[in-house]
């Protein structure tokens, strides 16, 4: 995040959240306070702790996109819980610890995925090796070439068999083999079918008891015959896994969970209760008090070690329709100390979604049905007049924000959606393409009766 500033990161944002500038300031001043952490003397680094976010408003207007396209920017492990999932203690419900067991997970598939592109070049050249031995097998056991062979067994192969070698690398590289079928060896582990009921904060026992008695078990092996191009993936992806150093990509990986993590909890309000609360919300408080030391900061036991909270970028949002701020405990509302305020999206806002960001939905709209050769076009009044729907629908009913504009695009293009099937097969069966010139009278009274529309329709 060296080269990001606030307002750079606050112009990245908004190439796909339209409005909400007080909680993209928010988000832009904690991300690059992490890197300007990372700058200080080392004596006081451990001394700065994350300012948490709380984020007030109602649902649909971006709380939760904000959090993410953050922490894709500042490609960062994320996870999004919901509050109103966890119960305290002794109540059935998910342990609060397992939220930094799961972000951890996340971010040690990151680290290894990373680390395959690192090795893939590398990878890709070991499998041709093994798909090459596949296609031109050994002629002699004792002569067999390995891909992870040494040099002076590739050395042992006759210089006939070298030149057919080669000649077979060049017609795999150019393509012209992807059609051959091979027989490869997969190696699949035996997932023992077990189930163990475990009380509340020891959900790892069952996983952990399966993986011990899949490494005590054999391995099935089943040999299966695939094209080439397949067989090359997967023994890429093979190569890859050996290539990479696990110990250390889990070590690299509970750093950044550790260093850069961030924790979207949704709902929050859900859980803002009092002490007096009778039925179903009786662990309200419960769940807050449980929470607060993971934000404050404290070790959580995963099964690749332990991980320390302490720098943990927290982000609760919640709507707070019922409940307000000050009815979590104190001690919860001074681990976010940054309060934001979302505004509700009106007419214009939806305006703008439909047409401004990236990800807008008239592109997207328009990306899907070209694929079936279907031109959307949308006026300036047609996008004013879907926004004005979508507000007055919000008003009259339930406010959800901008997920009302997915209710009305979907109902306008829910015709046009089902006729473009009508129209490939129209295609398919030598009905006439209006693209593609003048037809016969006869051949287009028969694509009417087909049921046959044309290629391009306006909203």
């Amino acid at each position: 995040m060296a080269t990001f500033t606030p307002r750079e990161i606050v112009s990245e944002l908004d190439r796909y959240i339209v409005g909400q500038r007080a909680a993209k300031r928010a988000v832009a001043i904690a991300l690059r306070n992490r890197w300007r952490r990372l700058h200080v003397p080392p004596e006081l680094r451990d001394e700065i702790a994350p300012k948490n976010i709380i984020m007030i408003g109602p649902t649909g207007v971006g709380k939760t996109e904000v959090s993410r396209r953050l922490a894709k920017l500042a490609q960062a492990p994320f996870i999004k819980v919901e509050a109103s999932k966890f119960t305290e203690v002794g109540y059935v419900g998910r342990d609060v610890e397992s939220i930094i067991r799961d972000l951890t997970e996340l971010a040690i598939n990151m680290v290894r995925e990373e680390e395959k592109e690192k090795v893939r070049v590398r990878a890709r050249e070991q499998a041709e090796e093994r798909v090459l031995d596949l296609l031109l097998p050994p002629v002699r056991p004792e002569r067999r070439i390995h891909a992870v062979g040494s040099e002076s067994e590739r050395k042992a192969a006759t210089p006939e068999d070298s030149a057919t070698r080669e000649k077979l690398r060049r017609m795999l590289r150019e393509g012209k083999l992807d059609e051959r079928l091979v027989e490869l060896e997969v190696t699949k582990p035996v997932g023992p079918m077990i189930e163990v009921m475990t009380p509340q904060g020891m959900e790892e026992i069952e996983t952990n008891l399966k993986e011990m008695l899949q490494n005590l078990l054999p391995k099935k092996t089943k040999k299966t015959r695939l094209r080439v191009p397949e067989a090359l993936e997967t023994l890429e992806q093979e190569e890859a896994a050996r290539l990479i150093d696990m110990e250390a990509a889990t070590k690299e990986a509970i750093r950044r969970v550790e260093q850069s993590g961030i924790v979207f909890i949704d709902e929050i309000d859900k859980i803002a209760g009092r002490e007096g609360m009778h039925g179903p919300d009786v662990s309200r408080e419960g769940v807050q008090r449980d929470l607060l030391p993971i934000v404050e900061g404290s070790t959580v036991n995963t099964k690749h070690g332990p991980v320390r909270t302490d720098h943990v970028l927290f982000i609760a949002s919640g709507a707070f329709h019922i409940a307000k701020p000050s009815d979590l405990i104190p001690e919860f509302q001074g681990r976010f100390p940054i309060r934001v305020e979302l505004d509700a999206l009106t007419q214009a806002d939806f305006i703008r979604i439909l047409t401004e960001p990236e990800n807008a939905l008239i592109r997207q709209y328009t990306a899907l049905l070209a694929t079936e050769h279907v031109a959307l076009v949308f006026r300036d009044d047609a996008i004013a007049e879907l926004a004005r729907i979508a507000a007055l629908v919000n008003e009259r009913t339930e406010n959800i924000g901008a997920r009302r504009l997915h209710t009305v695009m979907e109902r306008l293009l829910d015709e046009i959606s089902t006729g473009t099937s009508r129209a490939t097969s129209c295609e398919r069966s030598g009905a006439p393409d209006r693209r593609r010139g003048p037809t016969s009278n006869a051949r287009r009274a028969t694509a009417r009766r087909a049921g046959c529309t044309s290629a391009r329709r306006e909203a």
